[in-house]
């Protein structure tokens, strides 16, 4: 009961007053210099890197309740941070899903109780997972989950696992092949790691279809699911879940993000938040790069703040806090 008083305590650290987690992610590594490199031609340094974090952090945690970052290149993000947010710390390696089987890796000079030594509220790991995946690979995987949950029990550190569904034979996640899978790809890998064996006390996850293949939300696409189809994949996930569980943004649009959350209330998700990164400050990128760091700081403080706040607005309408789940 103590771990579980004092995990309770920790993501209370974590959500606003209502109990909902309105957490920003900036824990982007390989992904983040892609994005740079896009608009340089010079080799992306580690301070642009920790500067551009930094700042994002300084202009964007009053509005959110936690910010979540990497060891790596976020500590000083972590201490740029407005008073009243709370910080996770990412556990996993950047890039390590590169090969088929993408299994998994921790930082090799990180363990959760560093992890909290740095200042860690919760650890989030992310976890490749193919629900219909080799089941000798599955069974690695799984063990992997159990050692970091077992780690966190040690340290009564929450734990927020992050599944990204994938198929092994198709490569194009964005692809009408991939969509049509994806709902038991999403769905499946919730049921299992909502297990207790696995200590998790937060699923991150993604909505459990691509919604450019959505009647009405395909602006002259491919239609993969009908309207019906796709609210019956946001109720499976529902009835798969029995732990709390928030979205993540994937990278879509701000707007098509705030679209697909109440889509999915009105399905009966029950999400107790997000964990939203590109969507909110994807955009500052080319300009922190083009214009420099005051530019980007004006952009952050104008839209990038409206992003935060329009998705608080539709979080306060459609998210029940993680209290009403949590066990």
């Amino acid at each position: 009961m103590a771990v579980k008083e004092e995990k309770k305590r920790r993501l209370t650290q974590l959500s606003d007053s209502k109990g909902l987690i309105s957490a920003l992610a900036f824990d982007q590594r390989g992904a983040l210099k892609k994005m740079i490199q896009k608009y340089q031609t010079k080799e992306v340094s580690p301070l642009q890197i920790t500067e551009l974090k930094s700042l994002v952090s300084e202009e964007l945690t009053g509005a959110v309740s936690a910010i979540l970052l990497d060891p790596e290149y976020g500590l000083p993000a972590a201490k740029a941070r407005a008073a009243a947010a709370g910080l996770l710390l990412a556990y996993e390696q950047t890039g390590y899903g590169d090969t088929v089987s993408r299994l998994p890796t921790c930082l090799s000079s990180w363990s959760v109780k560093r992890l909290k030594e740095a200042g860690a509220a919760a650890v989030k790991f992310l976890l490749y997972y193919d629900a219909d995946g080799d089941t000798a690979v599955n069974q690695q995987k799984q063990a992997y989950i159990e050692r970091i949950g077992a780690e966190c029990q040690a340290e009564q550190l929450p734990f927020f696992l992050e599944i990204l569904s994938y198929d092994e034979k198709i490569s194009d996640k964005a692809s009408p092949e991939f969509a049509k899978l994806k709902p038991q790809k999403v769905n499946g890998a919730m049921a299992v790691f909502s297990n207790q064996r696995f200590n998790v006390d937060i699923l991150k996850v993604e909505v459990p279809l691509n919604m450019d293949y959505v009647e009405g939300f395909t602006s002259g696409r491919l239609v993969v699911y009908s309207r019906q189809e796709a609210v019956q994949a946001f109720r499976d996930q529902e009835a798969a879940a029995s732990l709390p569980y928030i979205y993540l943004s994937a990278g879509v649009s701000a707007r098509r993000f705030q679209e697909t959350l109440i889509f999915a209330y009105e399905s009966g998700a029950k999400f107790s938040g997000v964990l939203c990164g590109r969507a909110s400050w994807g955009d500052v990128v080319p300009i922190y790069i083009e214009s420099g760091k005051e530019a980007a700081r004006q952009w952050l403080q104008s839209q990038g703040r409206k992003n935060i706040d329009t998705l608080n607005t539709v979080l306060q309408q459609t998210a029940i806090p993680w209290k009403e789940k949590w066990t």
